[in-house]
């Protein structure tokens, strides 16, 4: 039977994926969960937000359901121990070098988006984030300059390598929709860019059945924006995928609403929740599951061969939704548990 790590962090974390873990029992899949502590759980567990035994539960697992990482109460600790050190540590360590984050606005949402209804409902997409390089993981530090001021760095870097796996993960991901990619990078201020984009168009030669266009950040975020039904598949590095995804959770209604996978060269992977943990709302019962639901889905379709079952749950989502059923963050008033409960009826 598979077995799914559960790694509900911090914050909302608990809350999203014990209502995901419903759904999938309901189901009967055949599925065995165990859980670990993760994030400033794992810290106040083990001294470490990513505890040995995690680590180990995390690479036996055949996929892997993540809540959120983050705590306030660990701000004051050195930057190795805190809570979201965590979940760079599993990207680094399984290898999860492929974020998929699928934007896709939900019938009966509309008027939840920061954009105008008849632009909003255009959206249907998904951002492929390279998850392991970039600044998020180059040399950095703190230092002090010839004359004595203080100076922060971040080592922006990627090998050919790198780059070149992302793009065939996008590519393929782009043969399976609409055979459209957009590489998004600042190729007119960064050498970084410059290597991708040269990286990305060589790459680009081995699919000829795929439109490759190319775009700057700066420009792809304010499109987004403008016209988002021009987007299908969207490849970009980790920075700015980080924030181009969290731009289109505000045009699909809400960030509550967005889940992602993070895949290996062999499609096991870590799935969640893109919303964060969330200290302010956390233990109030009030937070969306749907992204967390998602997530589980995603899991199902890509680490488990399960597609059908996707299917159902993304289906269950999407008539909860139909059917007026909204958490605060999309206009209404119902808890996380009942969230849950009208996801799980619609399931059927």
């Amino acid at each position: 039977m598979p077995l799914i790590c559960l790694l509900a962090g911090d914050g909302i974390g608990p809350e999203v994926v014990a209502q995901a873990r419903r759904v999938l029992d309901a189901m009967a899949l055949g599925l065995t969960f165990d859980e670990a502590p993760v994030g400033g759980a794992g810290y106040r567990a083990a001294g470490h937000p990513l505890p040995p035994a995690t680590l180990a539960l995390a690479r036996r697992a055949d996929g892997i359901l993540f809540g959120a990482v983050g705590d306030p109460a660990f701000d004051g600790l050195e930057r190795a121990l805190r809570p979201e050190q965590a979940i760079l540590g599993l990207r680094k360590e399984l290898g999860l070098f492929a974020n998929l984050r699928p934007a896709k606005l939900f019938a009966g949402l509309e008027g939840a988006s920061a954009l105008r209804p008849e632009i909003a409902g255009a959206i249907d997409l998904i951002i492929v984030r390279e998850l392991t390089g970039d600044v998020y993981f180059g040399d950095k530090g703190q230092r002090h300059t010839a004359d004595g001021l203080r100076q922060g760095y971040d080592l922006m870097a990627y090998d050919e390598r790198e780059v070149a796996r992302i793009a065939h993960t996008a590519f393929a991901v782009a043969r399976s929709r609409k055979r459209r990619l957009v590489s998004v990078d600042k190729a007119n201020v960064l050498e970084t860019s410059q290597l991708w984009r040269d990286i990305v168009a060589e790459v680009g030669a081995d699919y000829p059945d795929v439109a490759l266009t190319h775009m700057y950040a700066d420009n792809a975020a304010m499109q987004l924006v403008r016209a988002p039904g021009q987007f299908d598949v969207v490849v970009t590095g980790n920075m700015f995928g980080d924030i181009l995804s969290d731009l289109a959770s505000m045009c699909v209604g809400s960030i509550g609403m967005l889940p992602s996978a993070s895949l290996d060269a062999t499609g096991k992977g870590l799935f969640e929740p893109i919303h964060g943990s969330a200290p302010d709302i956390a233990g109030k019962g009030i937070a969306n599951p749907c992204a967390a639901i998602l997530s589980a889905a995603m899991m199902l379709r890509h680490s488990l061969d399960m597609a059908r079952a996707a299917d159902r749950v993304e289906a269950a989502v999407a008539a909860a939704l139909g059917g007026g059923a909204r958490t605060a963050d999309l206009g209404g008033a119902l808890s996380t548990a009942a969230m849950g409960d009208a996801v799980l009826a619609a399931l059927g």
